[in-house]
């Protein structure tokens, strides 16, 4: 009898489990129509103009800070979800399958608030709407780097989940990586682009868009979790 072929493409739960949160939240706002759209922004959108700036918002007290994390559950429009989503499965597949449920969780978050950091460094006081998972996957784009460019990594079979992983690059082997390098400075080619020409599309009003800022920033993040994260698994044995 033939031996049963495993899956060309099977994602850990957590990851199509969270795109479903991201595509239910925009739905349900679509719906709502533009009065709970223009709502959700100002309470769940990151804007730097809450911190120090001189143009007075509306806003409910303690959202400057949880939206440092909320922003990223919203999206401009279909197309910016389409995009993050599609990047959130190839990606996160692959570091959810290497670190884990909670681990990739806690990755994703942590991408997420530092680019909205970023974003609030370079934007100090400006009224600019940030909202999308942008910074999240750009943090586990960073992070699936030294896991595909590990040794005895292929890609054929850490998607489809049945892989034995030797071990990922160090940071050292990183930086002598050719190909891992190439990725990465492709990855900020596009990142600049897209700041550059809105590409990824505006926010429910006018004014809000997606920044690079939160691009770079989730990136730098999301690889210094990896490493700190992929050591406890180590420690743990997890």
């Amino acid at each position: 009898m033939p031996t049963p072929q495993p899956p060309v493409f099977q994602a850990p739960l957590v990851v199509p489990g969270l795109i479903a949160v991201l595509a239910l939240i925009h739905a349900v706002l679509w719906f709502a129509g533009e009065n709970w759209q223009v709502w959700s922004l100002y309470a769940f959108a990151f804007i730097p103009a809450r911190f120090g700036g001189g143009e007075t918002i509306p806003y409910i007290a303690g959202s400057q800070y949880w939206s440092m994390l909320a922003h990223a559950f919203l999206h401009a429009d279909a197309a910016h979800l389409l995009f993050n989503c599609l990047w959130l499965l190839i990606f996160g597949t692959v570091v959810a399958r290497y670190l884990g449920a909670w681990r990739f969780l806690l990755l994703s978050a942590v991408s997420a608030i530092a680019g909205a950091v970023m974003m609030l460094a370079l934007h100090w006081g400006e009224m600019a709407i940030m909202v999308g998972a942008s910074g999240a996957v750009s943090g586990l784009t960073a992070a699936a780097v030294p896991i595909m460019y590990g040794a005895g990594m292929r890609w054929g079979t850490v998607l489809a989940g049945n892989a034995s992983y030797a071990r990922h690059l160090s940071l050292t082997g990183l930086l002598a990586n050719r190909n891992a390098l190439l990725f990465a400075a492709v990855w900020l080619g596009i990142t600049l682009f897209s700041g550059a020409t809105g590409w990824i599309g505006n926010g429910f009003l006018d004014q809000a868009s997606i920044a690079w800022e939160a691009h770079l920033g989730g990136f730098i993040a999301g690889l210094a979790a990896f490493y700190a994260l992929a050591r406890s698994k180590s420690a743990s044995g997890v």
